[in-house]
């Protein structure tokens, strides 16, 4: 049978609201001065970050922010949302497209670029605007426009040699359940499909994402559902983000989690160790350690092929196999991620 309307919105005495998630997703730190005097922070680094965040803003939740070091300016938690002026340094080989992204459109929406695969860009929105990030520069207002998924769905559906489709953006789970319940209805009736994959970064920023509307949506359903967090440092993962993971585990959700390497955030083997053993503890499994992409404005946060490799060697040493994420790149043109190690 299928699974009952998950709730989009609950009555309370004071009439209809929103889910706490969708509240805390709406009531954003947008200006970095309001999160520099929440930190306790001097604001002489004001300039450079509003300077840096003109064609980037700043967006984070304040449950992400609670999360940071007061009085600490190279907390690293901080160091991955606060816009400085590195970022309006350009640098060789750094561009706007490091991935090649526009020579894999299949349709606006879809990209394929690994064989039996298509991503799905299913939103522009994220609830965390991360410095690093390789789409801070995507065409959004290209792939989104006009009856949005429709081209990408009836692409997938004249694909039968597609039998996985990755949910992307933007993050996926900014959507509401309705939204990507519709999504998802839609994509279940495309027989040749048999794997749904969702990445986001949502659930480490805003824990109460993971609700039991979404839980319902995604184990309601006839394949197997894997959803990819993107956790950096083990202080991501607080002890409601975990409680949470475990039970959509325990509902048969697989849970996977994709890290990038950033100097001044997790370029230590120490710290992710700690974040694999935190993310275990979650039910969640050490999945990939990207290379960071080459995206213009993310300069600062590159760490060498052999430091990398230095701190990967280091980190098998200390935890059992399969603890220790694929040290990875992602390179434009290769039909797989280049495994820098395993």
């Amino acid at each position: 049978m299928k699974h009952q309307q998950t709730l989009m919105i609950t009555q309370e005495a004071s009439g209809w609201e929103l889910p706490s998630w969708q509240r805390q997703q709406a009531d954003l730190i947008t200006d970095p001065a309001e999160l520099l005097a929440m930190l306790d922070l001097p604001v002489e680094s004001l300039p450079d970050a509003l300077s840096a965040a003109t064609d980037f803003p700043l967006r984070v939740p304040r449950s992400y922010v609670a999360l940071m070091e007061r009085g600490n300016p190279h907390d690293p938690l901080l160091r991955q949302v606060l816009s400085v002026a590195d970022e309006m340094v350009a640098q060789p080989g750094f561009s706007a497209d490091p991935l090649d992204e526009a020579e894999h459109t299949a349709v606006p929406g879809l990209l394929h670029k690994y064989h039996g695969r298509a991503l799905l860009v299913v939103t522009g929105a994220c609830a965390v605007h991360c410095r690093y990030c390789f789409r801070r520069h995507f065409p959004y207002q290209t792939h989104l426009s006009g009856k949005r998924w429709k081209q990408a769905l009836e692409w997938l559906a004249a694909r039968p040699d597609i039998n996985e489709v990755i949910l992307s953006g933007g993050d996926p789970l900014t959507l509401s359940n309705q939204r990507l319940e519709q999504l998802l209805d839609a994509l279940e009736s495309i027989p040749h499909l048999r794997r749904l994959r969702i990445h986001s970064r949502t659930p480490v920023v805003i824990p109460e994402r993971l609700e039991v509307g979404l839980k319902a949506l995604l184990t309601w359903r006839r394949w197997q559902t894997v959803l990819v967090l993107h956790g950096n440092h083990p202080r991501e993962i607080s002890p409601a983000l975990v409680e949470r993971c475990r039970d959509l585990r325990s509902a048969g959700i697989t849970l996977l989690n994709q890290s990038v390497l950033l100097a001044g955030v997790n370029d230590r083997a120490d710290t992710l160790a700690e974040l694999s053993d935190r993310l275990f503890d979650a039910g969640v499994m050490p999945y990939y350690l990207h290379q960071l992409d080459a995206v213009q404005g993310a300069a600062h946060f590159a760490v060498s092929d052999e430091a990398a490799r230095e701190i990967h060697a280091a980190l098998r040493a200390r935890l059992p196999g399969f603890l220790v994420p694929r040290l990875t790149r992602e390179e434009p043109g290769e039909p797989a991620k280049t495994v820098l190690a395993g």
